[in-house]
């Protein structure tokens, strides 16, 4: 299989080298684990990634994980377009712009924001929700350089995705 096929499946293409594949896996298992962070601001993180990168099948996954850990949907729908929607608390926004900032190139942290967010989330909890953003980074990113796209998990869901603003 060509590394970057439209539609391909995730486990197909990384597949194509066992040792990264099983790597990849058993460290996105650990990431899954981790439970410092509120499950919903890094779902909602993973999601802003996800748009601001461009990755449609993360955005999928995550909204079906989101319906399947009994999330917030309307919540969760409103994440590529976080700035114009008025669901989000306080927190949540800032989660949203945290993940954001990472995720440009250069990153656009600012010490305000990260005081802020370890003001609210403690220690263990930030320096969690700032990891799983990076794997975030790291798994769109490579999702979109090998053409993985939506494989429709979201179709079980009520509330579609919104379009990014």
């Amino acid at each position: 299989m060509a590394l970057r096929v439209p539609k391909a499946e995730l486990v197909e293409v990384v597949y194509n080298n066992p040792d990264v594949a099983t790597a990849s896996l058993e460290f996105s298992a650990k990431v899954g684990a981790w439970d410092a962070a509120d499950e919903s601001l890094k779902t909602f993180a993973h999601m802003a990634v996800a748009a601001q990168v461009g990755c449609s099948w993360c955005l999928d996954i995550n909204y079906f994980q989101a319906l399947n850990q009994n999330l917030d949907l309307a919540k969760a729908s409103q994440v590529p377009r976080w700035r114009e929607s008025e669901v989000f608390t306080p927190l949540e926004r800032d989660v949203l712009e945290y993940a954001e900032a990472m995720t440009n190139t250069p990153t656009t942290v600012t010490d305000e924001l990260s005081a802020s967010l370890l003001e609210r989330l403690g220690p263990a909890a930030l320096v969690e929700l700032t990891v799983f953003i990076a794997f975030a980074n790291l798994s769109t990113r490579a999702n979109t350089a090998h053409g993985i796209t939506s494989q429709g998990y979201s179709n079980a869901c009520e509330i579609p995705l919104a379009q990014a603003a």
